[in-house]
């Protein structure tokens, strides 16, 4: 299997998903936007896995390289292609697929709890985690469910945390594929956004790495559903 990822900022890499990508077997290729790097023709891929990054989805002015990703995101979709995205990347998957995003009513940055819907539960691929399970949020955007996806989670700050489109699509708003260093790297370099007095902003003191190496698991349950597809 042919697993390629699209990132958008040198922070925010693969986290988890390598090791996991690397013990089925897959090659691994990248298009790392920040450094104006050339998208693969669609067939060339089986995967495709959309990082996070502290860009807005509608920034095509300062990133006009939104504008492609978007197209080809549609394409692979389309193509049948295995589809997740994270953080940022489910917020551009939800706005290919009709969705809306916009400004959270809160900022949620830290652990915080995500419970499955009711449809999540019943959901082939989501039915596999835990009811309710701790994950690492960093972000202020929300997006709407697309017309025809299944709305498969949500946290106390913010309603729409997961949703499925078809069999091969997947859109996280929550990060389960940070690893420790991921979230020091995190909280090293995006320490501007952590606002005091915010209702869902912990700081990196309220941090554990257990709860890291406990959602990981969760983030492999997923792709193991979604591989057998």
């Amino acid at each position: 299997m042919r697993l390629h990822y699209l990132q958008h900022v040198p922070f925010e890499g693969l986290g988890a998903i390598e090791p996991w990508a690397l013990k089925n077997g897959f090659t691994i290729t990248k298009t790392s936007f920040f450094a104006d790097e050339p998208l693969p023709p669609v067939d060339a891929i089986d995967w495709l896995v959309i990082m996070g990054g502290p860009m807005n989805i509608y920034e095509h002015g300062e990133y006009p390289w939104l504008v492609r990703e978007k197209e080809f995101i549609g394409r692979a979709i389309t193509a049948g292609k295995k589809t997740l995205g994270v953080c940022l990347g489910a917020q551009l998957i939800a706005d290919v697929l009709g969705g809306r995003v916009t400004r959270n009513a809160h900022k949620e940055i830290g652990f915080f709890s995500v419970t499955l819907t009711d449809a999540g539960k019943k959901s082939p691929l989501f039915g596999a985690l835990p009811a309710s399970f701790n994950a690492f949020h960093w972000h202020g955007d929300t997006f709407s469910i697309p017309p025809g996806a299944i709305h498969t989670a949500s946290s106390e700050a913010c309603v729409n945390q997961a949703f499925t489109f078809g069999r091969n699509v997947i859109g996280l708003q929550f990060h389960i594929e940070y690893r420790p260093e991921d979230i020091d790297a995190m909280y090293g370099l995006c320490a501007d956004e952590l606002i005091p007095g915010g209702t869902y902003i912990r700081n990196k003191a309220d941090t554990r790495t257990a709860e890291a190496d406990a959602m990981n698991p969760h983030l492999c349950a997923l792709m193991d559903g979604l591989n057998s597809r």
